[in-house]
């Protein structure tokens, strides 16, 4: 009698498609500083600033194709991390909660998911060559990045700016423009 095993997915190389068709499932942790390019955008504070990790989960399934074509395969990938980012008001490192819930549809190839992008909402990817799951992982961290961290209070109040007061003029007072046609009026009165 044989015994089943169930086989070992390489998120290096993912075999999604037989991911989907065993309905599995992947979970692990990333740290940070495996993640190159995410880290290159993240603020260091001390030694250890890097010591975080990002903690994920990828899941495979088959759904019915078109038209009772082959089923398509499709991965949910969720993922969450706190990286220490710059606050933009007080420039202090701010922890900052990163999320990442999508869905993906993989096709054939690169050329079959750069022909079908623009006619669907879903994200694609191609089946071939496998996809490096991390990668993928990483991308959509780097793009859940928010433009503006910010803490919601500031730890330390915020530093006046450095050099001499810039003298202020007060503006010189505009003329009224009825003011000559209040003077022609007089004279003309």
């Amino acid at each position: 009698m044989k015994s089943a095993t169930t086989p070992a997915w390489n998120p290096a190389r993912l075999d999604v498609r037989s991911l989907a068709a065993a309905a599995g499932s992947l979970e692990g942790e990333t740290p940070l500083t495996a993640l190159e390019r995410l880290a290159e955008d993240l603020t260091p504070t001390d030694d250890l600033a890097l010591a975080g990790s990002v903690r994920w989960r990828a899941r495979a399934e088959q759904r019915p194709g078109p038209a009772g074509g082959e089923p398509s395969i499709w991965l949910h990938l969720h993922a969450d991390a706190v990286v220490p980012l710059s606050c933009q008001r007080c420039l202090a490192p701010v922890d900052t909660p990163l999320e990442v819930d999508r869905w993906f549809r993989f096709v054939a190839d690169e050329a079959t998911a750069e022909a079908e992008d623009d006619d669907c909402e879903e994200d694609l990817l191609a089946l071939e060559p496998r996809p490096d799951l991390i990668a993928v992982l990483e991308d959509e961290l780097i793009m859940s990045l928010p433009v503006l961290p910010m803490h919601d209070t500031c730890p330390q109040p915020l530093l006046p700016p450095v050099g001499p007061p810039a003298a202020v003029e007060a503006p010189s007072p505009r003329p009224n423009p009825f003011a000559a046609l209040q003077a022609l009026k007089r004279r003309g009165d």
